[in-house]
C-alpha cells in the first residue's frame, strides 16, 4: 500500500464499533439476486483510521466447520438490514475471490488484488472517497 497502512481484525484489536449500525458481524451476508452467501466473521479496518475496509465472510462448509474466509470490500455493501448485509456481487463472485492467506509477506498486493478482483479502487489511491457505511436506508 502507498501509505503502508496496516488492517487488523476488529476482533484482534480488543475495541469495539462506536456505532452499532456499523458492527455486521455474526449477519448473513446476501448477493445481488438474495441468495445467502454466507456470514460476517469479522471486520477488518484500518489500523490508523479505524475505518471498516473489508467484511471477513465465511462460506461454505457444515455447521460452521470447514468454513471458506474472503474478504469483501465495503464497497460492495448496498444494504445492512436487521438480520442481513446485502452486497452487490453473486455468489459465485465471491466463492472465487482470492484466497485469503495469513501467511502473505505483502499484505497490499493481497489487498489490491481483491479490490481488482471485485472492480473497486484501493483505498488508498488518490481521490478515493470512503463509501457510507453502512450505506443510507434503500427506498422502497
Amino acid at each position: 500500500m502507498a501509505d503502508n497502512r496496516i488492517l487488523v481484525r476488529l476482533s484482534d484489536t480488543g475495541r469495539t464499533v462506536a456505532d452499532p449500525r456499523e458492527d455486521v458481524r455474526g449477519k448473513h451476508v446476501k448477493d445481488s439476486d438474495g441468495t445467502d452467501i454466507g456470514t460476517v466473521a469479522d471486520l477488518l479496518v484500518d489500523a490508523d483510521e479505524g475505518r471498516v475496509r473489508f467484511l471477513r465472510v465465511e462460506h461454505g462448509g457444515i455447521l460452521g466447520f470447514g468454513a471458506t474466509p474472503s474478504f469483501v470490500p465495503v464497497e460492495a455493501v448496498t444494504a445492512v438490514l436487521d438480520e442481513a448485509v446485502l452486497i452487490d456481487q453473486s455468489s459465485d463472485r465471491v466463492a472465487g475471490a482470492p484466497r485469503y492467506d495469513p501467511e502473505l509477506t505483502d499484505q497490499a498486493d493481497y489487498y489490491g488484488d481483491v479490490y481488482g478482483y471485485y472492480g473497486y479502487p484501493p483505498f488508498w489511491v488518490p481521490g478515493y472517497v470512503h463509501p457510507p457505511f453502512p450505506p443510507p436506508p434503500r427506498r422502497g
